[in-house]
């Protein structure tokens, strides 16, 4: 395990800036399937709190991936995906694996991060860091 430890030694503020912009990544493809039916049409139809947290995950989406705002932003979007768990999959079972809320969980929690953490690395807000 030498070679291993050898090539992840000092690698910690690139992991998490590379965490910190798939995360936002990925999230804002489910606000551009809610919002503008891209790059799947959306299969339910949206009510005021479906476009909103369509426009929490687009726009919150691309303000984690570029690293503005990212602390307070993030924060939102952990919020917003407890909700979402909580509201939309774990009313009728707990279990994340029958309730299929298993993203939601895990942007939850990859958000809480985010926010705990910071922006780190390669972001516009290395510089209030």
């Amino acid at each position: 395990m030498k070679f291993l430890d050898n090539l992840l030694d000092d690698r910690e503020e690139q992991a998490y800036a590379l965490l910190r912009i798939v995360t936002g990544f990925l999230f804002i493809w489910h606000g551009t399937q809610k919002l503008m039916n891209y790059p799947v049409e959306f299969p339910y139809p949206l009510n005021p709190l479906m476009y909103t947290a369509g426009a929490i995950e687009m726009v919150g989406g691309v303000l984690v991936m570029i690293g503005l705002f990212t602390r307070p932003t993030a924060f939102i979007c952990s919020g917003t995906m407890a909700a979402a768990y909580w509201m939309a999959h774990g009313m009728n079972n707990v279990f994340p694996i029958i309730n299929r809320g298993e993203l939601a969980a895990l942007f939850c929690f990859a958000f809480l991060f985010i926010a705990v953490r910071g922006a780190g690395i390669w972001s516009l807000d290395k510089s209030q860091a």
